[in-house]
């Protein structure tokens, strides 16, 4: 009967895993929703990825809407944000259209689209890849 009781709880633990994944899970895309944040491609932890999240937004936020998009800014703002807090060599490439092509450190790579609200009318899908050591890259404008 022992061996029963123990199995019992070895599922109720596992099962309790699967639940509280599923509400992080859950918390998590609406979070992104909030910030109108859509993940294209990473694997980068989620914690640096919420970072590079709220920081993006805080930046778009502080910045005038009826002023242009100033992509330079942003880009900068969030290489310097990511290198003061996790060391140096990240790179962060930002805008409405482009291509790269990289070869990056493993856990250091983020690419998702963020809304920046120019007007009433008009929304502006913005691009962001941040990227951490870089072994390989090509640029292309599309």
């Amino acid at each position: 009967m022992e061996g029963a009781e123990k199995e019992l709880e070895r599922r109720s633990k596992f099962l309790n895993s699967l639940i509280e994944k599923k509400k992080k899970a859950v918390e998590q895309k609406q979070q992104h929703d909030r910030m109108n944040v859509r993940v294209r491609a990473s694997d980068m932890p989620l914690s640096l990825q919420n970072h590079a999240f709220m920081t993006a937004r805080n930046i778009l936020d502080s910045m005038p809407t009826s002023s242009k998009l100033d992509s330079k800014r942003l880009a900068l703002s969030l290489k310097k944000e990511f290198d003061s807090t996790y060391g140096p060599a990240w790179h962060c490439i930002v805008g409405t259209s482009f291509g790269s092509y990289v070869t990056h450190s493993l856990g250091g790579f983020l690419y998702f689209s963020i809304d920046k609200l120019n007007s009433d009318i008009c929304s502006l899908q913005l691009q962001v890849a941040i990227i951490g050591q870089i072994y390989q890259f090509s640029y292309a404008d599309i």
